[in-house]
């Protein structure tokens, strides 16, 4: 079956009230971005509730699929095949043709449900699905109906054209990625941060990453690890400004001068004070990290509550609730787990303490940073100053 065009269901947009042309507009850039990346001609329209796509040429299917699954906004790409109004008995063989060619496996339930939003139409709904049901059973007498759970949904759209499809390709849901703002993720290479900006971009948050890098301590291969993995979540948040920061005279100078167990928080509130400096030069938000409670030392409530107290911002954690496999396995859905296990370490891992500290407490930790005092503004001052600035984006 070659498919006219593609149907594109939402769901949570259209409970957006007054403001929902707004998410359906940039619903259609997101998706006029995504078909870029296809081969063929494709022209996208908005009409009663509905974004349509036409392809105007050519195209690969598959290729098509994949670049709209990977669209936050879509929770269904439906592939049409749409037919000039020429009558109830050409639409009848149109039908016919149609199951014809999509299902060779006759001995199937269905079900017709019709839609006339052109109500010129000499038929009502409940007369064409009535009409074209018993049309159905006439010619393959192997189908039978089932009003309830049939194995084919086969719906019926009468508009200026009409419109027959009965395949829904699974989106990815979530919002648009625009519409709720711009955040600055913490981005290492792990397996857990790329999976949190994932997950806010799935939220609509479009997305700015910063690496911190440590040289020589880290690797190029660490660093292209990172960059491999912004990479990865650009298919689905769009392109990403990666800032990459150098941060080893500031590791090095807390590893001289402060309490080795408390080397983790203090490393971790440097970062989240350069993080938000960059955030607010460019506009994000918040802060977004891919911290769960308790899944390391720097990751308990008390440390936590420590590393928040430096940020002015507020600091997102999509995957606070989550444990290790679920992380895992949505890694392995959006295609970075393989990347986010390649054994080149990244600057938080490199200066671990043997017995870090659990149960920070603030005024102590205070008092240790206290020891930076000679010359901390000066390596924080050049690594913003020297910071790296790439845009990251899928071919």
């Amino acid at each position: 079956m070659k498919y006219t065009a593609f149907l594109i269901k939402y769901a949570e947009i259209a409970i957006k009230g007054k403001n929902r042309y707004l998410f359906e507009d940039a619903l259609i850039n997101q998706i006029k971005y995504a078909l870029k990346r296809s081969e063929g001609d494709f022209s996208v329209s908005k009409t009663q509730g509905r974004i349509y796509i036409e392809c105007l040429t050519d195209y690969d299917y598959d290729e098509l699929v994949g670049n709209l699954s990977r669209v936050f906004g879509i929770t269904g790409i439906c592939p049409v095949v749409h037919v000039e109004d020429r009558g109830f008995e050409e639409l009848s063989k149109d039908v016919l043709k149609y199951i014809d060619e999509v299902y060779p496996d006759k001995a199937q339930s269905f079900k017709v449900h019709a839609r006339r939003a052109r109500k010129n139409y000499p038929m009502d709904s409940q007369e064409i699905n009535a009409e074209l049901g018993a049309r159905i059973l006439d010619a393959y007498p192997e189908m039978k109906v089932d009003v309830h759970n049939p194995d084919i949904m086969l719906n019926i759209e009468i508009r200026e054209r009409i419109y027959i499809y009965s395949i829904t390709e699974k989106g990815p849901g979530g919002m648009p990625v625009g519409t709720n703002g711009k955040g600055m993720l913490l981005l290492s290479g792990g397996i857990d941060s790329p999976v949190a900006g994932y997950m806010i971009s799935k939220r609509g948050v479009k997305i700015d990453a910063v690496y911190f890098h440590a040289p020589p301590y880290t690797s190029e291969r660490a660093k292209q690890k990172v960059v491999d993995l912004a990479r990865i979540i650009s298919r689905y948040s769009g392109p990403i400004y990666l800032h990459i920061v150098n941060f080893t005279d500031i590791q090095l100078y807390i590893y001289e001068k402060c309490p080795h167990d408390e080397l983790t928080i203090i490393m971790r509130r440097y970062m989240m004070r350069i993080a938000e400096d960059i955030a607010k030069k460019t506009d994000c938000l918040g802060l977004i990290t891919g911290e769960s409670i308790g899944q390391v030392a720097s990751q308990t409530m008390q440390s936590l509550a420590v590393t928040n107290e430096v940020c002015t911002l507020p600091v997102y954690r999509p995957l606070i609730g989550m444990d290790k496999q679920e992380i895992v396995e949505i890694s392995e859905k959006i295609g970075s787990f393989e990347t986010s296990i390649l054994p080149y370490e990244d600057c938080c891992t490199i200066f671990v303490a043997k017995h870090p500290v659990t149960k920070p407490n603030l005024k102590v930790i205070k008092r240790s940073e206290e020891r930076l005092c000679e010359r901390i503004e000066e390596l924080y001052k050049t690594a913003l100053e020297t910071e790296e600035l790439m845009v990251v984006k899928w071919d």
